[in-house]
């Protein structure tokens, strides 16, 4: 099931095929409000919507 994330921060940009290491805000579920960092393909700006399907990888903390 994917779960929506919205991007906070471009941390890097890496690699040839346009990889970015982005920190996300979880919107829905059981882990709403926690912040993630996730690799995303292409391209990517702070405030863009993320469909994600696994939610649980690398969790970083919550925004108090």
């Amino acid at each position: 099931m994917a779960v929506p994330v919205e991007v906070i921060e471009i941390i890097d940009r890496s690699g040839s095929k346009g990889v970015s290491r982005v920190r996300c805000r979880i919107l829905e579920g059981p882990r709403k409000d926690r912040v993630i960092i996730r690799n995303v393909l292409g391209p990517v700006r702070k405030g863009d919507i993320l469909m994600i399907s696994e939610p649980e990888m690398e969790t970083v903390g919550t925004i108090e």
